[in-house]
């Protein structure tokens, strides 16, 4: 059984792998290093232990996302448990990128504003002992940089974005259409006996 599960899991990441197409930048595997990743802080948040639903967090620290814990139905099938960990797979990946950037942000924003503040001959604070800020035009000016030097990874983000809400839009109605036919098939049963 343990090494049919691991078989889902393997065509699971396959699966989604193969959405994304050769040459994408997916965020490695699970329990992979990697250097410049921001620290997983997800919400220690726990749903009540008999939620039958899925419940969405508190905004993250690092990505501003809300994570969602996934409820596990005790008669999970086969096509449900690849799309829950289809699911699961999609939202730390989308969780990691956006931690990532999101502290690229800050720490390439911070630069910025030193080194303008420092070309200007200004500490980083001010007399008044506030901390020094630039203009909503010098800001500008960062912005647009910052957007044109991430516009190949946001290209990639956004495609694999899409590739795996199909695919999970795709495990959706695989999904629908097995309850409906478990249904049909249970209602068969029933005018036979």
């Amino acid at each position: 059984m343990a090494s049919l599960r691991s078989g889902r899991r393997t065509v699971v990441s396959h699966l989604c792998r193969a959405f994304t197409g050769p040459g994408s930048h997916l965020a490695p595997e699970r329990g992979a290093p990697r250097r410049d990743a921001a620290p997983s802080r997800v919400s220690r948040f726990c749903p009540p232990r008999k939620s039958c639903y899925d419940w969405i967090g508190p905004p993250d620290k690092c990505s501003n996302l809300r994570p969602v814990h996934f409820y596990i139905p005790e008669n999970e099938s086969p096509l449900e448990q690849k799309l829950r960990e289809l699911r699961q797979e999609t939202q730390e990946w989308n969780q990691q990128f956006w931690a990532n950037q999101n502290l690229t942000f800050r720490k390439e924003k911070e630069e910025f504003i030193h080194s303008r503040l420092k070309a200007k001959g200004l500490g980083l604070r001010a007399e008044s002992g506030q901390k020094a800020t630039l203009n909503a035009e010098e800001m500008a000016d960062f912005y647009k940089e910052f957007l044109s030097k991430n516009f190949q990874k946001h290209m990639y983000y956004n495609r694999d974005w899409y590739k795996r809400n199909f695919a999970i839009t795709y495990f959706m109605g695989k999904v629908a259409l097995e309850k409906i036919w478990n249904k049909l098939r249970l209602k068969q049963k029933k005018t036979i006996n």
